[in-house]
């Protein structure tokens, strides 16, 4: 399926896009190849024109793994700044994670208890959706903690974990692995705040393109939490390490151990409440989630969005937090785009746009599935205003 990624007349040919950005950061094409985990003949005939890079998963693929959003290979043109009306909070958000200091910051210094709300807040926005609010309150929330002197583990758990989740969203994904590796520090061998800040580690390594080690660290956050003494928190922690294990194996092409750690988490779930704190949300409905985008990305998209259409179906559905429904919906419409159907995959985004708007206006990979929709031309006339809203012209 060639015609969503049908490119301008004076646009470079996306597999010379993908040498450049390649030769840049210094990678042969075999080193490539194995990062991708396709053979150097296939980047080779790709960079030459003589292979298409036609799928909407494989281009995210590569573009993880020259550190790029999606779009850039769609559209060969530079990154746009990831949130245009943040005023700077992006770079503020680096620079604080960047300072090794204690900056003298002139306001008064917050309690333990006011950071704890504040940190309590800024999830309560994500889970919301709302990107701009989050990134606006982290800079001064991670400066604050780092130099709280009490005791401030939990704390700085929570908000390195939230910058790092943050961050894969907005198509940072080496920035979001230096705050998961901060979380993974904060944590001080604590069972279940390393299994809290390894969630998000794996979701960073595995923006990365680095599904092994993301499996890897989660899987070793479980054994580490099945050791440990009872928490009342244990379980939700422990599916959502086996969730986002399955979903790293998957991108790293290991379908059998995907099945195995999502019937795990599935045992686990059953017969339990959803739970919803800090980014855990687990249940039987997260777990049916991440088996339709393992579906996906193993290939089987009939199959990833039978079981899409499922889930969505039930109640339990609108019991998850707005930014889960629709980060999910931003991914599902990679599986209708595979299977020729850019109509449903542009009702999936518009139905992402309605339950949170900043998901689909400021992250990259929700930019370049609406590309792709908008391009495979003529389409409802809720996606075209869409497009026009984000500034997409065919």
């Amino acid at each position: 399926m060639t015609e969503p990624y049908r490119r301008n007349g004076n646009e470079p040919p996306i597999g010379r896009r993908m040498a450049e950005l390649r030769a840049r950061r210094g990678m042969s094409q075999q080193v490539f190849a194995d990062r991708i985990r396709r053979s150097k003949s296939w980047v080779d005939k790709v960079e030459r024109g003589v292979r298409t890079l036609d799928r909407l998963s494989v281009i995210e693929t590569v573009a993880a793994a020259l550190g790029v959003a999606p779009d850039v290979l769609l559209a060969g043109k530079a990154p746009r700044q990831p949130v245009a009306d943040t005023g700077g909070d992006v770079e503020r958000l680096r620079a604080a994670l960047a300072r090794y200091d204690l900056p003298a910051t002139g306001r008064p210094a917050p309690s333990l208890a006011q950071l704890d709300a504040q940190a309590g807040y800024a999830w309560t926005a994500y889970r919301n959706g709302h990107l701009p609010q989050v990134l606006r309150l982290l800079p001064d929330l991670l400066d604050d903690s780092r130099t709280h002197p009490g005791d401030t583990a939990d704390l700085l758990v929570r908000v390195y974990r939230l910058a790092a989740q943050v961050l894969v969203k907005l198509g940072e994904a080496d920035l979001a692995w230096l705050a998961a590796d901060r979380a993974m520090a904060a944590a001080s061998g604590d069972p279940l705040r390393a299994g809290l800040a390894a969630i998000s580690l794996a979701q960073a390594l595995r923006a990365l393109g680095r599904g092994r080690l993301a499996m890897t660290a989660a899987v070793a956050a479980v054994h580490q939490l099945d050791l440990a003494p009872a928490h009342a928190r244990r379980a939700g922690v422990t599916g959502t390490l086996l969730i986002e294990a399955a979903l790293a194996a998957a991108v790293g092409g290991d379908t059998s151990a995907a099945g195995e750690l999502t019937q795990r988490a599935a045992h686990l779930a059953d017969g339990q409440r959803q739970h919803d704190c800090d980014g855990v949300e687990f249940g039987l409905t997260p777990v049916d989630l991440a088996r339709a985008l393992i579906a996906m990305w193993s290939g089987d998209h009939q199959s990833a969005v039978t079981t899409h259409r499922r889930v969505i179906g039930g109640n339990a559905w609108h019991l998850l937090p707005a930014e889960h429904r629709a980060a999910h919906l931003i991914d599902i419409t990679h599986a209708y785009l595979d299977l020729g159907d850019p109509r449903s995959a542009g009702r999936a985004l518009v139905a992402a746009d309605r339950i949170a708007t900043w998901e689909t206006r400021i992250r990259p990979v929700a930019r370049a599935a609406l590309t792709a929709v908008f391009r495979a031309g003529p389409g409802a006339a809720d996606v075209a205003r869409l497009a026009a809203t984000i500034g997409l012209t065919r």
